[in-house]
């Protein structure tokens, strides 16, 4: 009873913190109807893996599943009952017909995009509709908003001065509407394509994993890795959020799914609250940040760069090393900051549970050894899903709960369809800001405006970008966020010379990183509401232990040897780059930690902050002078303590 209270309560935290996750609680018929559809739109997406048809007609028909499905599983109001009106209903069958409708005539429907039927214009505009509701219910408000805001610029732009930057000649309303229904620049554009594709198969994967017990292993192993030292505390927490981010996907639900756990493990070892808010939200937070999964953002950058998944997994690694290690260095100086102490878990050996459930982690190892060795990432992750499936009979547990026998197998699979609603309505939504920016030039416009606002200098644009990109995810989903920053805010940092992939890396980091950046941080609050500490303060504390992450990002684009911290170029360079790179984390986690030996003054921390910024630059002058900097602010710590301890 108690374990069942405890998951109803972390699921509700999800729920407020997360929009990301359904909110209808279903049962008895609409329950069984969902998961059959949900089921056969998962077996649909991993049959079109191995079978694939033209492309075009696959994303029409998996968003008329997933249209219908999104006003079913989620409420019309966050207050509302869990029953399914008959609106919702009558709004899943019109979302039904409006999605089909292309698919009856789509011959007809694509030689005639440029001069479209009222019909066309009714179903497009109906569409379009249907999907800004079905987005308003599943992550808020907001991104249906900029979806009108982005269309009123198509639909007014022409009344604007000729002279204006911004202003263009105005289109009317068939116009628009088709280029948001009858192409593949809009609704049916590479965002919905991705989630169609990757991202729907990673989530079954992740569900395959969740059911077969693999979430609770990452967990007990990362506690059990941990146990005797006053810093394994925060040190278990990220391990778990690192693992246990590759079943969950959501830097919130990793948060609250660790946290619920660990707080009272951080608690005994003499964490502060807000403190401890900050080190479960990093956690989380880094879960998408890391490989092999990553966020569903990059899976959009391997398709706007024309690269394989794995070349972007190879992008994130150095920045993800950098990251963590920043983790680990404040969780040991807070260690010491704050006197915490060692805690028994009653966890058992790493060894025991790595050798009676380690076979969890193979199917994270197929993915990238089958992606190295040239397997597309569809069939990848369909592998690992099978092997996942198939090493859940080793399941030693009384009654083996964790085996997918047939019944759980169905659950995973409709959850894992399920699981990505959101996102799927999200990138089909930001595929309408990407048509109103195609069809009107303005990706192109706006980032020579941004240029010229920042005088043609690279350090203010990239500024400018960053504080664009951190605003923007403020309002909207990570994802969405990326996809509008990148065809809006990406042109600017490209117009300056930044390579396309140290661009749209840039831009990734600063969207995921929204979610632990003031004023919302949502991975940091939902911390605080398991913690019970302040919100505000342990929204600051997360930004003290990711400092490096919104760091790193300005080294790859303002550099000219940053390109090496994305593994571009010859090896020697990657290796120095990293090394003085890691250098200047810890510098850095000095001026945000405040220790070194013992407490470190301001002048030291002021030091340290001063080097790191030195050291980022990446170029021989600037590194020698933060490695001076940097020895002079060792050298006043350690003359300050010699004169403290014989005054």
């Amino acid at each position: 009873m108690t374990e069942t209270r405890h998951e109803t309560s972390a699921e509700n935290l999800v729920a407020e913190f997360d929009a990301e996750r359904p909110a209808r609680r279903l049962s008895g018929r609409p329950a069984a109807l969902v998961t059959i559809v949900a089921l056969v739109l998962s077996l649909y997406a991993l049959y079109q893996t191995f079978r694939p048809g033209a492309v075009l007609p696959y994303r029409m028909a998996f968003l008329a599943v997933v249209l219908p499905l999104a006003f079913v599983c989620y409420k019309a109001r966050r207050r509302g009952g869990d029953r399914i009106s008959p609106l919702d209903w009558g709004l899943a069958a019109l979302s039904l017909a409006v999605c089909v409708y292309p698919l009856v005539v789509f011959d007809d429907l694509i030689r005639r995009a440029y001069a479209p039927t009222p019909l066309d214009v009714a179903a497009g505009a109906l569409l379009t509709l249907l999907l800004l509701e079905a987005c308003r219910r599943t992550v808020g408000w907001i991104l249906p908003v900029v979806c009108a805001v982005f269309f009123a610029y198509a639909y007014y732009g022409g009344y604007l001065p000729a002279d204006w930057a911004l202003g263009h000649r105005g289109y009317d309303l068939d116009r628009i509407v088709a280029a948001f229904t009858m192409g593949t620049e809009g609704v049916y554009g590479v965002p919905l394509d991705v989630a169609a594709t990757y991202i729907i198969l990673f989530t079954i994967y992740g569900a395959v994993l969740d059911h077969s017990g693999a979430g609770r292993f990452f967990v007990d192993v990362s506690f059990a890795a941990f146990r005797r030292s006053r810093s394994a505390p925060g040190r278990t927490v990220t391990l778990a959020g690192f693992l246990l981010g590759t079943v969950s996907g959501s830097g919130v639900a990793t948060t609250v799914s660790v946290g619920s756990v660990a707080w009272p493990i951080l608690r005994r070892a003499g964490y502060p609250r807000e403190q401890a808010g900050g080190v479960l939200a990093a956690a989380g937070i880094g879960a998408i940040l890391s490989p092999p999964t990553l966020g569903a953002a990059a899976f959009i950058i391997a398709e706007y760069l024309r690269v394989s998944y794995l070349t972007v997994l190879v992008y994130a690694t150095i920045p993800t090393v950098l990251y963590y290690l920043g983790v680990f260095l404040a969780i040991e100086m807070d260690a010491r900051r704050y006197g915490t102490r060692a805690v028994p878990v009653d966890a058992g050996g790493p060894w025991p549970l790595i050798r009676r459930f380690g076979y969890h982690f193979s199917s994270l190892f197929v993915i990238i050894i089958l992606m190295a060795l040239g397997q597309s990432p569809f069939r990848a992750v369909v592998y690992a899903t099978l092997l996942a499936f198939a090493l859940s009979f080793l399941d030693r547990t009384p009654g083996g709960e964790n085996r997918l026998t047939p019944r759980r197998a169905v659950r995973a699979l409709a959850a894992g369809a399920t699981g990505m609603l959101p996102v799927a309505v999200t990138c089909a939504a930001a595929g309408t800001i990407v048509g109103v920016v195609t069809l009107t030039g303005l990706g192109l416009k706006a980032g020579s405006l941004i240029v010229g606002l920042s005088g043609g200098n690279l350090a203010a644009t990239a500024v400018a970008c960053a504080l664009a990109v951190l605003l923007l995810g403020l309002a909207v989903p990570v994802t969405a966020s990326f996809v509008i920053a990148a065809v809006i805010i990406g042109p600017a940092l490209l117009n300056l010379g930044v390579t396309p992939a140290e661009a749209y890396m840039f831009i990734f980091y600063y969207a995921v990183l929204s979610e632990v950046s003031p004023p919302t941080a949502l991975s940091a609050f939902a911390a605080s509401a398991i913690t019970g500490g302040n919100a505000h303060r342990t929204m600051w504390a997360t930004w003290k232990y990711t400092l490096p992450a919104f760091l790193v990002p300005f080294a790859f684009v303002l550099t000219p040897s940053g390109a090496a911290l994305l593994a571009q170029g010859p090896i020697g360079g990657i290796l120095l780059a990293t090394a003085v790179s890691a250098l200047a984390v810890a510098v850095l986690a000095v001026a945000t930690g405040g220790w070194i030996a013992g407490p470190a003054g301001p002048a030291e921390r002021g030091l340290c902050a001063l080097a790191a910024v030195l050291l980022l630059v990446l170029s021989p002058w600037p590194v020698l002078a933060g490695l001076g900097v940097a020895a002079l602010a060792l050298a006043v710590h350690f003359v300050r303590r010699q004169k403290e301890a014989h005054p």
